[in-house]
C-alpha cells in the first residue's frame, strides 16, 4: 500500500472518529499527531492524511454541499460513517487538491469503500464521487 493510500485510510479513520464519537475533527487530528510523532516509520502517510483532514476541517461546508446536492435522495445523516468520511476525503482531493486527478482520488477511496463499508457503499460512493468530479470539470 502506498504512502497516499495509507494517508487516506488515516484520513477516513480520523474523519469516521469525530463523526461517530461527536467530537470536533481538530481534537481527532491533535491525538493522532501525538501518535504520529512516536511512530516515525508513518511519517510519509501521516503528512498527507494530517493535510487532509484539516483540509476536509476548513472546507467542511462546501465538500457537504457538494456531496448532499449530489447525493440524490439521501442526506448526509442517513449515509453511513465509513461512507460519509470517505465521500468527504476524495471530494477535498477533487475540489481542492490539483496535484491529483479526480480519477485517482475516485479510485483510491472506491478501494477503501470496498474492503471497510458495505456491500452497496461502492457503487453509491462512485456515483457521486463521479458527478462531483464532473461538475468540477464544467
Amino acid at each position: 500500500m502506498s504512502a497516499r493510500t495509507k494517508a487516506r485510510k488515516r484520513a477516513i479513520d480520523i474523519l469516521f472518529q469525530a463523526d461517530v464519537r461527536g467530537t470536533a475533527i481538530t481534537e481527532v487530528l491533535a491525538v493522532e499527531a501525538e501518535r504520529a510523532l512516536l511512530e516515525p516509520d508513518r511519517r510519509a502517510s501521516w503528512e498527507y492524511a494530517s493535510e487532509i483532514v484539516e483540509g476536509v476541517n476548513e472546507q467542511l461546508s462546501v465538500i457537504d454541499e457538494k456531496i448532499a446536492g449530489t447525493a440524490e435522495g439521501w442526506t448526509l445523516d442517513r449515509m453511513p460513517n465509513y461512507d460519509r468520511a470517505a465521500l468527504r476525503v476524495a471530494t477535498w482531493e477533487i475540489l481542492f487538491n490539483s496535484e491529483v486527478p479526480s480519477a485517482v482520488a475516485i479510485n483510491e477511496v472506491l478501494n477503501l469503500v470496498n474492503d471497510y463499508s458495505t456491500a452497496d457503499s461502492g457503487r453509491f460512493v462512485n456515483g457521486v464521487l463521479g458527478r462531483i468530479a464532473e461538475l468540477n470539470e464544467l
